[in-house]
């Protein structure tokens, strides 16, 4: 692929010809939601390009939403990648596209989600949490390393970046209390996490392997698993969470394809657990992706994928070695990415160790989320030149329970 383009500005930031990141917008002019290529501070109109251009791929581009052109699988994704690229790249194309200032469009959710599934990938953040919950026992449960624990999540509940988020009430029970009361969550808290996005229908019975991860999921995206930790503690046992986390979970405007990370794929951090046949990867990988958990437009924390435990394609395999099927659009999360050092924590609630420890934000002590509060989430990974691209920011404030 052509590494200039004739984009003013464009050229070795973080949204270069490296990294393209797909999102549906609109703006003052069209308000009818369409697809868009992020290059530089601007926005191609990827719709409009394929009506003029390729009309052929209309139906895939021309829409208000990634799924169908997910639908038509890696050679399609491969061929329009490249399509766009020599778009961005060929100087004579500087008439025949429409672009967009970023500050002038609205982003909207970028993909239809089909199932939600959320993971609990990181041995760090799963050690953290069982020594805060479980001080006298061990930090870790017996199965967490023969298999990618998760939960099946709420996927009506997923909302674009920049969505304000209500404060969730509910039941909440401390263990002085007699009982439980009803009321606005006192230990709202966030999770930074990446989300993979699946583009492949797979129908009942049919397991998905490792192998298979380039040709079944589409891209990534940032995450931020929003938790009401309080509820959490009394409803989870023994089933897991339900309303801590169904209230909201929010995710980046900006999609980037698999493609774009090649340059960031690593070697998977050694598992010293012998897994079973269906995890087992040859030459497991995973991506280098940096973190960053800003509070009030203070940087908090830096958690680095590059330590998580379980790989995409072992979650993927996990989710489907029961024969449950998959749908273009079911979306996996690698829940909260924590590194070994405390300023790697992906949670307030592991920040604060549960609140006993605050941190320091601008002079003041912080465990959990304030109304008001707005928490960004930034993500940036290796780029094929030797420079970073973006994933894009998942931005959410919090507003009073209503």
């Amino acid at each position: 692929m052509t590494e200039t383009t004739w984009v003013d500005g464009a050229a070795g930031s973080l949204y270069d010809l490296d990294n393209l990141p797909y999102a549906v917008f609109s703006d003052a002019t069209q308000d009818e939601p369409r697809l868009g290529v992020r290059i530089g501070d601007h926005v191609l109109d990827l719709g409009a390009a394929a009506r003029e251009l390729r009309p052929e791929w209309a139906p895939l581009l021309d829409v208000a939403a990634l799924n169908p052109l997910m639908a038509a699988g890696p050679e399609t994704w491969a061929a329009v990648r490249s399509w766009v690229n020599d778009l961005l790249s060929d100087e004579s194309n500087r008439e025949r596209v429409t672009l967009h200032p970023i500050a002038d469009v609205v982003t909207h959710l970028p993909f239809e989600v089909a199932d939600y599934v959320d993971y609990y990938a990181s041995e760090h953040h799963a050690t953290n949490v069982g020594r805060i919950f479980r001080p006298d026992g061990d930090a870790l449960l017996p199965n967490w390393k023969h298999l990618p624990v998760g939960y099946h999540g709420r996927a009506g509940s997923i909302v674009v970046s920049g969505t304000d988020i209500h404060r969730p009430a509910g039941q909440r029970k401390a263990p002085s209390d007699d009982g439980p009361t009803y009321g606005p969550s006192q230990r709202l808290d966030i999770e930074a996490e990446l989300g993979f996005m699946v583009g492949r229908s797979v129908p009942l019975g049919q397991r998905v392997g490792t192998g298979e991860f380039a040709e079944t999921v589409f891209g990534v995206t940032g995450v931020n698993d929003w938790s009401a930790r309080d509820i959490q503690a009394w409803e989870y046992v023994p089933l897991g969470p339900n309303l801590a986390k169904s209230f909201a979970t929010s995710v980046s405007a900006w999609v980037t394809p698999l493609a774009a990370l090649d340059a960031a794929r690593i070697d998977l951090p050694e598992q010293e657990v012998p897994v079973l046949p269906y995890l087992e990867e040859s030459n497991a990988t995973t991506y280098d992706i940096d973190v960053e958990v800003e509070l009030n437009g203070v940087v908090v924390a830096r958690p680095p994928y590059r330590t998580m435990y379980w790989s995409p394609a072992q979650m993927l395999a996990h989710l489907t070695v029961n024969g449950a099927s998959l749908r273009v659009g079911d979306f996996y999360a690698s829940g909260t990415i924590s590194g070994s050092e405390k300023d790697q924590r992906g949670s307030f609630l592991e920040l604060s160790w549960g609140g006993k420890e605050p941190f320091v934000l601008d002079g003041e002590e912080r465990s959990f989320l304030q109304d008001g509060d707005e928490v960004v989430l930034r993500y940036s990974a290796p780029g094929a030149r030797g420079g970073r691209i973006g994933l894009g920011e998942v931005r959410g404030r919090i507003l009073p329970t209503l």
